[in-house]
């Protein structure tokens, strides 16, 4: 019988709340021996709307988008060195578009078990869009969605 969970695809943004769920993430990789995949999106979406609307021009949304993905490549070489120090391999993955989009775009690709995303952010702002997100990934996902909250997951980590 084949194991129901095999692969992990965590959505992460760089907030707290997807940190917390690449840590917990990390565990269940070293307990489980899951294999594990990080994503990055680079939300261009958000972008494109912010430049019809007329809040950003062409050149701010480049300079906007080139950050996002550096900040996307900082992010993952963060959780990348967060793994090898629990001695876990992960696959890094940074795309851009809609993020719930390609969240469930590369569920397909990689022929993921499980989404893991983080829970919910108290920056109102910032929870707004992430919230979003989170709705329609646990919508539209033919998978299952794991939303983590856990509160202490930083002394989970260092003692684990």
């Amino acid at each position: 019988m084949k194991p129901l969970i095999k692969k992990i695809l965590v959505a992460i943004s760089g907030s707290d709340s997807s940190i917390n769920a690449a840590k917990y993430s990390i565990m269940l990789a070293k307990t489980f021996k899951y294999d594990l995949n990080f994503l990055f999106v680079i939300d261009t979406s958000t972008l494109n709307d912010l430049l019809i609307s007329r809040i950003f021009i062409q050149e701010e949304s480049l300079e906007y988008e080139k950050n996002l993905e550096s900040n996307g490549h900082r992010y993952l070489n963060y959780v990348e060195e967060l793994a090898k120090s629990k001695g876990v391999k992960i696959n890094k993955i940074l795309k851009s578009g809609a993020v719930s989009t390609k969240i469930l775009e590369t569920v397909e690709e990689e022929d993921v078990d499980l989404i893991v995303m983080g829970g919910w952010e108290l920056n109102r702002a910032k929870r707004t869009l992430i919230t979003q997100a989170h709705m329609e990934v646990m919508m539209d996902a033919k998978k299952p969605v794991l939303i983590v909250k856990e509160e202490d997951i930083e002394t989970m980590f260092k003692r684990f």
